[in-house]
């Protein structure tokens, strides 16, 4: 069977082209992806196609003889996921090959018999090269997603120098178990970065904090701790408080404060340090002579 679709194929393969790629420009957005890229990707890949049907009887996708068609179709599901493609989109580009190949195998099929079973046989083929390219895209889209995640944890959790020896870090959002390691990873760095002594972890915007979380800030205490940096908890709210002892949560010794200014001047006071207004400063901010 394969080496009758190898000739059938091989004989309509500028026409097969022609008639697949019109296929495909009508399921694809324009902005999507070029149709010059569209027609080197097509071309390519019924080449790879008939090779595969060329070099054996074999159909199962997942011998060596298909190594290289699920190589090429991997890459092209890896670039769509990339390109915003959904994964219906991405299925099209190998089951919008059905219609051309149907129609060349009805005008060769010399029995009722013979198309069908030619029928079922390319259908199995491209269903299973289809089900491939969307597995491998979920995967690609997925890797993607989880990289995004990774990178948006980075971005929610930045540890900022406030004054020297004197660390800040702003919580936003939820602290659960994955974020708390990010959160704790980053601050140990900074600390060993820029040899403070003293971080502010500002809690904010933490919508809620249950005893979960409030473990969650400890295991960062400690960390920072071992690491001789001391930790202050600013923006402890009326509700936050009234919900920690509501739930009997104990912070130790941990000093807390409502807002971070209020933090960051204990801050300065365990190191001796002060602020002060130049007495040369006019009333309207402008330095006086």
């Amino acid at each position: 069977m394969t080496q009758r679709l190898y000739d059938i194929l091989a004989r309509h393969e500028a026409d097969l082209l022609r008639e697949w790629l019109r296929e495909q420009m009508k399921a694809l957005r324009s902005d999507l992806i070029r149709e010059e890229e569209l027609k080197q990707q097509s071309a390519d890949f019924l080449r790879l196609l008939l090779e595969a049907l060329r070099t054996g009887e074999e159909v199962e996708i997942s011998g060596a003889r298909w190594n290289e068609v699920r190589g090429f179709l991997e890459k092209v599901s890896a670039s769509r996921a990339v390109q915003g493609f959904s994964p219906s989109q991405t299925a099209t580009f190998v089951f919008s090959l059905k219609q051309p190949i149907f129609t060349r195998l009805r005008g060769e099929a010399k029995s009722a018999d013979d198309l069908a079973n030619d029928v079922w046989r390319v259908t199995l083929l491209l269903d299973s090269l289809g089900l491939f390219t969307t597995e491998v895209f979920q995967k690609s889209r997925e890797a993607i997603i989880a990289r995004q995640q990774e990178e948006m944890l980075e971005l929610s959790t930045p540890v900022v120098t406030l004054w020297d020896g004197v660390l800040a870090l702003p919580l936003i959002g939820t602290l659960d178990s994955q974020r708390t390691q990010s959160v704790m990873e980053a601050l140990l760095q900074r600390i060993v970065e820029t040899e403070s002594d003293i971080a502010i972890i500002d809690i904010t915007g933490v919508p809620t904090v249950d005893t979960l979380t409030a473990q969650h800030l400890l295991k960062t205490i400690t960390a920072a701790r071992l690491m001789g940096a001391d930790c202050i908890i600013s923006g402890i709210r009326p509700q936050i408080a009234q919900t920690i002892v509501h739930l009997g949560v104990s912070l130790g010794d941990v000093v807390t404060k409502s807002s971070l200014a209020g933090a960051f001047k204990v801050a300065l006071a365990r190191r001796g340090d002060q602020i002060v207004q130049s007495a040369t400063a006019g009333g309207n901010g402008e330095t006086g002579e």
